[in-house]
């Protein structure tokens, strides 16, 4: 009877234990978060309002390039017909047009940068609350952000990537997932009037 008694507590004890570890998250994912955000719809409409603004300076900078282009072909045409002073005044004006070429380039290419880094970081910010429940949700012990070069994973499988996962689980979630209201009914059409008939009231 005693040996019963005492069964009894250590099945329990290793039943307790056995759930407990059955519980415990023990999955390994990885995402490549840059892909994550950009997938999502909301990030495509940043991207293309980043792209519609800056638009216009990208031409201008192109536009540059292709004028020292031209000036660089003009100046190897006139090699043996230019004298040296136009020659070396051509070479002079390329020079000053691919400084301030040069300047316009990082200039423009920091401001896009910026611009892009506050777009991840406020999108960011929901795309980690979303990692964050699908993790608990699905048994994960740890997800690896892979986007960066340097990222210390030197191998994983595709099984084990759930950027997709969570780009339909943003998009599922987010305000500008929801459906449109539907359009109001239109008012019922008041019956026409009855014309009154002469003589009767």
């Amino acid at each position: 009877m005693n040996r019963q008694i005492m069964w009894l507590p250590a099945v329990l004890i290793g039943t307790s234990i056995s759930l407990f570890a059955q519980a415990a998250p023990t999955k390994v994912g990885i995402i490549h978060i840059q892909n994550a955000i950009i997938g999502t719809k909301d990030g495509q409409v940043a991207a293309k309002s980043l792209e519609e603004r800056f638009m216009p300076r990208r031409k201008e900078v192109e536009k540059k390039q292709a004028d020292i282009g031209a000036m660089q072909n003009q100046l190897r045409a006139s090699s043996n017909t230019a004298s040296e002073d136009v020659k070396n005044k051509l070479m002079r004006d390329i020079d000053v047009k691919q400084k301030s070429l040069q300047r316009d380039a990082e200039d423009f290419q920091a401001e896009v940068d910026q611009e892009q880094q506050k777009v991840l970081g406020e999108l960011g910010g929901k795309i980690m609350a979303v990692i964050d429940k699908y993790a608990t949700d699905n048994g994960y012990a740890i997800v690896i952000d892979v986007s960066s070069q340097q990222s210390p994973v030197l191998y994983a499988a595709t099984a084990i990537d759930i950027t997709r996962e969570i780009v339909a689980l943003y998009d599922k979630n987010a305000p500008s997932a929801a459906k449109p209201p539907a359009p109001a009914a239109a008012p019922a059409a008041a019956p026409p009037a009855k014309k009154a008939t002469p003589g009767v009231k």
